[in-house]
């Protein structure tokens, strides 16, 4: 492969360009697992809520791996975070179907994510692999 100097400076802000969305995408990976992991912890509590009885004690997560003891109320009803930070008051039936739905998107939308970063990491592999090859013909040219 012999390049001319424009065309391996596309190569060099395509790679730059690749790069940034690599980190781009990494990120929103990261997000989207920690946002997961958080909506399976509160789908767990409903559910722990939902088989608990009026005046049972149950462990309630309250983050950083830390729990609560409360005491079940007659009043089993969930204020759940819909969005844009507005609330709604739910039952636990409720909630917990609202729980699995927005797990299912953000499952979805995970794995969409992870495959539009494996495909971006693979097209910065073949770019980078055309620059470095380019690289060794104008070493060895040079050395010639």
């Amino acid at each position: 492969m012999n390049v001319n100097d424009d065309e391996l400076r596309q190569m060099l802000a395509l790679m730059e360009s690749y790069k940034n969305r690599t980190e781009a995408l990494s990120r929103q990976v990261s997000v989207l697992r920690s946002t997961l992991d958080e909506v399976n912890m509160a789908n767990e509590s409903i559910k722990t809520l939902m088989a608990a009885k009026e005046g049972d004690d149950i462990l309630i997560p309250i983050g950083a791996s830390s729990f609560m003891t409360v005491k079940v109320s007659s009043n089993k009803n969930i204020i759940v975070g819909i969005g844009s930070g507005i609330s709604a008051e739910k039952t636990p039936e409720d909630a917990n179907k609202y729980m699995e739905a927005n797990a299912a998107e953000l499952t979805e939308a995970l794995k969409k994510t992870v495959e539009a970063l494996n495909e971006v990491q693979q097209a910065l592999t073949t770019v980078s692999e055309a620059v470095q090859q380019e690289y060794m013909i104008r070493q060895q040219t040079s050395t010639q």
